[in-house]
């Protein structure tokens, strides 16, 4: 996924959607990470009451908010750390949130970061970067370039994609209901999953 050649022409729920069935990758010291991104959340910048950047707050904290697409942002909230993809051209500061993801390689390593077994794993957004080892030196990185980056040469399509409300937006007025939440439907690793797990976990094929 190009997102500075291709994606940023389309829009940001467009991507967040696009995003599911993306292999998400960390290359580390230890050893490579990866899985099937499963749950996205669409933040929509200026105009958006639940985005960091609303009413157009620009601090060093946002800054890789207003970076080209494909620049990754982090931050942390309760000691936990939140992948996000910028999605749109230089001084627009929407992005995707990476919510969970189905395990690809090496979870034995996830295993040791996070010691939780099953959906546990990586079914939500903290759960994921500390399994995946994604901290805030990624920061400001670019998700097309190592050690942080998206393979593109694989990718899963989900059967049936949902949008619902997000997660944790309260008081928001409109923003709290928005329906800009993805999720593969019958994936047993998205986070609050609801309804029964699919045979094939929601996928349709891979794609090479």
């Amino acid at each position: 996924m190009k997102l500075n050649e291709i994606d940023q022409h389309k829009s940001t729920e467009e991507i967040a959607k696009n995003l599911l069935g993306c292999l998400v990758v960390k290359e580390t010291e230890a050893g490579k990470v990866s899985g099937w991104i499963v749950e996205t959340e669409a933040y929509l910048g200026v105009e958006d009451e639940a985005a960091h950047t609303f009413n157009g707050r620009k601090t060093p904290r946002v800054a890789a908010m207003y970076e080209t697409a494909g620049t990754v942002y982090i931050y942390s909230m309760h000691t936990h750390h939140m992948l996000n993809i910028v999605t749109q051209p230089e001084g627009i500061p929407h992005a995707v949130l990476i919510r969970a993801i189905e395990p690809f390689e090496g979870e034995d390593l996830m295993l040791m970061n996070r010691q939780k077994q099953g959906v546990e794993l990586t079914n939500g957004p903290g759960k994921m970067t500390k399994a995946m080892g994604i901290n805030m030196s990624d920061n400001g990185t670019n998700i097309e370039e190592k050690p942080l980056y998206i393979n593109d040469s694989l990718k899963k399509i989900p059967q049936v994609i949902e949008a619902s409300p997000r997660i944790g937006i309260p008081n928001k007025g409109i923003w709290t209901e928005e329906p800009l939440r993805y999720t593969v439907v019958g994936n047993p690793y998205v986070s609050r999953k609801r309804g029964k797990v699919s045979v094939d976990n929601g996928w349709k094929t891979v794609l090479k």
